[in-house]
């Protein structure tokens, strides 16, 4: 996981319904048995919409292989979790949830990265940041970049003990 450190892990709603909580770190979900970063990006359509105003907005993402469940906070100004922050960046923080809340209406293809968290055992994404994509190959691009990021680095498991490629006679 070393090489993942601080990064948005690119992945498709199949195998972003598969992680599990890692009970040895925090910020980190299992895949397959192997430990990724629980930040993750992903792209698709929003199929549904709930807007609470000032707390939270929930929506689903359809990306064709599943449909993950998403919550953008809009309680910033409010919630006890900030009142050790700043107010100049609260503000900041709460005012671009609600620009990210107006862009989620259904129909549009969006790109979202946030958290991987489980609520009531639950796993839900926490949205920390919203693209709407108007290219129409977008979708596809993300495909094919989840499938070389699951080959190449998320599936590739670290050598317990080096192999001596040699053979002796």
């Amino acid at each position: 996981m070393e090489a993942l450190h601080n990064t948005d892990v690119k992945l498709l709603a199949f195998d972003l319904l598969s992680l599990t909580s890692s009970s040895s770190n925090p910020n980190a979900v299992c895949r397959r048995g192997t430990l990724l970063p629980s930040r993750v990006e992903t792209l698709g359509v929003v199929t549904s919409r709930d807007h609470k105003p000032d707390r939270f907005l929930r929506f689903t993402l359809d990306d064709g292989t599943g449909c993950i469940p998403c919550v953008l906070w809009l309680n910033q100004l409010t919630s006890p979790y900030f009142s050790r922050r700043s107010p100049p960046d609260v503000r900041v923080i709460a005012e671009a949830a609600r620009n990210f809340a107006t862009l989620i209406q259904i129909g549009v293809s969006a790109r979202v990265r946030g958290k991987v968290t489980f609520y009531r055992g639950k796993l839900q994404l926490t949205v920390s940041n919203v693209f709407i994509e108007r290219d129409p190959n977008a979708e596809i691009l993300h495909w094919l970049q989840c499938i070389r990021l699951a080959r190449k680095c998320y599936d590739i498991v670290p050598d317990s003990q080096p192999v001596n490629k040699k053979a002796k006679n």
